[in-house]
């Protein structure tokens, strides 16, 4: 279970939303709450880095500091909640299919949005319930998924360095070919796109929010030169890392 839930998280906001209507997507991040989601949409979700196919009710739930991508595919309905909750040390995302507790969890989550003014406490004790939920039925990790994960989380720990391919896979015990289709059939990426979505994600952290020159955020994310920063910030976000930064 990746969020405690010994007693009920502390609900921040809560409600329906639409997407998809003014763009196409959306990205963000909660360095605090959890956030939890009851899809009524088709749409890709991509959780640092990892994409996940979701549909009409399906449910996420997504630890503080994740970064979160949408990509939707028209107007996009879900129902959500902001939660202030411990971890229990196992803080990977939790996306779900659709299941047979969906009417169950459509009740729930229609309860606690319609409750969050006047009985925050029937709110709370809703979104537990469903939670309760969600959570029982998370499913064991495959073998594969495990790979992908610590892949992954090499990944993450070593994105100033330059890294291959080659290197990642002896680092998982996992042969080249191997790894390669492990992480594009998780991730819809190959290895090398997936190293560079992630260095470039955290070189737009860097940049929008540190006042570090654009230099030393090429060399923290590694990238050998700022061409290099500069073509592959244009091929994930459609603009140079000056205009990331609003230059």
């Amino acid at each position: 279970m990746p969020i405690d839930l010994s007693s009920p998280p502390v609900v921040v906001n809560c409600g329906v939303a639409t997407h998809g209507v003014g763009r196409s997507q959306d990205r963000y991040w909660l360095p605090e709450l959890w956030a939890v989601h009851l899809y009524g949409y088709a749409a890709e979700l991509v959780i640092d880095g990892t994409a996940h196919q979701i549909r009409p009710g399906s449910v996420s739930l997504i630890p503080p500091r994740a970064v979160t991508e949408y990509r939707y595919r028209g107007p996009s309905t879900h129902h959500y909640a902001h939660l202030r909750a411990a971890d229990t040390g196992t803080v990977e995302p939790l996306v779900l299919p659709p299941g047979h507790d969906q009417t169950t969890l459509t009740e729930h989550f229609s309860s606690a949005v319609a409750h969050a003014t006047l009985r925050p406490e029937r709110t709370r004790a809703e979104l537990w319930l469903a939670l309760q939920r969600i959570t029982a039925e998370r499913p064991e990790p495959t073998e594969a998924t495990a790979h992908v994960a610590r892949a992954i989380q090499w990944i993450e720990t070593h994105l100033d360095e330059p890294v291959t391919v080659p290197q990642i896979a002896a680092a998982v015990g996992l042969s080249h070919t191997h790894l390669t289709r492990l992480v594009r059939s998780h991730t819809g990426r190959t290895v090398v796109a997936h190293l560079r979505h992630r260095r470039v994600s955290r070189a737009v952290h860097l940049l929008q929010n540190t006042s570090m020159s654009i230099a030393a955020v090429a060399a923290a994310t590694g990238f050998h030169d700022l061409q290099t920063l500069n073509k592959a910030c244009r091929q994930e976000t459609g603009r140079s890392p000056r205009q990331v930064r609003g230059e």
